[in-house]
């Protein structure tokens, strides 16, 4: 099956497998930002951006992205660095191994949310599971990185 799809602004045309996964092709292009976690679609590490919006690419056909926009964490590297910033701050950024997937769906979120609440914040990223964390200092840090992107 031939694809065509944008892959962080940049183009790439393909003979795929009906059946290959967009984190088995992403992975394969080099986009190692997409972690392979659970395997279940359970724990949020293989998040990107289709179009814009968060998906889990370990459950998401490279087929549905025919003619759209993939954008991993190599393709928002400003913004990463500086929610970075606010994660190492408050010591939530522990092994990092979750990082790339956490992050991509707080950039969303601000994208989405309007001043979300905590209980707005929490239910939002409810799909990532971090195994080293209690997520409070995550939770501190996308507060400050929030407070901070209002002033900005």
């Amino acid at each position: 099956m031939k694809i065509k799809l944008w892959i962080n602004n940049k183009v790439f045309e393909d003979d795929i497998k009906p059946d290959t996964l967009l984190i088995d092709y992403l992975r394969g292009k080099g986009f190692y930002s997409v972690k392979r976690g659970c395997e279940t679609a359970n724990c949020g590490l293989c998040t990107v951006h289709l179009e814009g919006k968060p998906v889990l690419s370990c459950s998401t056909l490279t087929a549905k992205a025919n003619k759209l926009h993939v954008t991993t964490l190599e393709g928002m590297q400003e913004e990463v660095e500086k929610f970075g910033g606010f994660m190492a701050d408050q010591g939530a950024e522990q092994c990092g191994f979750c990082s790339p997937g956490f992050i991509m769906n707080v950039l969303a979120m601000k994208k989405e949310l309007v001043n979300p609440t905590e209980l707005e914040i929490k239910q939002y990223l409810s799909g990532n599971l971090c195994r080293c964390t209690g997520y409070m200092s995550q939770l501190r840090a996308i507060k400050k990185y929030l407070e901070y992107k209002k002033e900005d």
